[in-house]
């Protein structure tokens, strides 16, 4: 157990650390964006698509930490109306079911990211692999903290609650 909570943590902390660098790089391109259409200069072209290409990797990097912190569509209210260990298993369950998806979005989500090899995006000439990882890593991680909830719950260190950051 003390490895799960090891790895959570290490993963927690550098999602954390890729959400606030993508938000960053967010942050600037559209200030440059607002910049040049404020002041009527040339406006680049692939802000508009680096922008969106940075909103794909900050769900990809917050949705672990969503899911920890109880900021993902959640049943609070028919939680709160049945007992307490009913209430237990349902939040069992939602997590099984959260791992379960990501499970089946893994390789279908490999394939989309090997596909856009072949590919290149229309400004920035990247190839879409780059771009299509975003899927994958959003799996991978959202599977990670599943789990992790998960085996937490099942050997009583974790009661499925939310989590506040600060108790992360």
């Amino acid at each position: 157990m003390r490895y799960l909570a090891l790895l959570t943590r290490i993963i927690d902390g550098t999602s954390r650390t890729a959400l606030g660098l993508i938000f960053l790089a967010l942050i600037a391109v559209v200030s440059l964006q607002i910049f040049t259409r404020t002041f009527g200069l040339y406006s680049p072209v692939w802000t508009e698509e680096l922008s969106r290409y940075l909103l794909l990797y900050m769900t990809a990097f917050g949705i672990g930490l969503s899911f920890v912190t109880g900021e993902l569509v959640n049943v609070d209210m028919l939680q709160e109306a049945v007992p307490a260990r009913v209430a237990w298993w349902m939040r069992l369950f939602a997590a099984v079911a959260t791992a379960g998806m990501c499970i089946a979005m893994i390789y279908p989500s490999w394939l989309f990211t090997s596909i856009g090899a072949f590919q290149r995006s229309p400004s920035l000439r990247w190839t879409m692999d780059y771009l299509h990882a975003s899927m994958l890593i959003l799996s991978v991680l959202l599977l990670i903290f599943a789990v992790a909830r998960v085996v937490g719950m099942l050997v009583g260190i974790d009661d499925g609650h939310p989590q506040r950051p600060e108790e992360i």
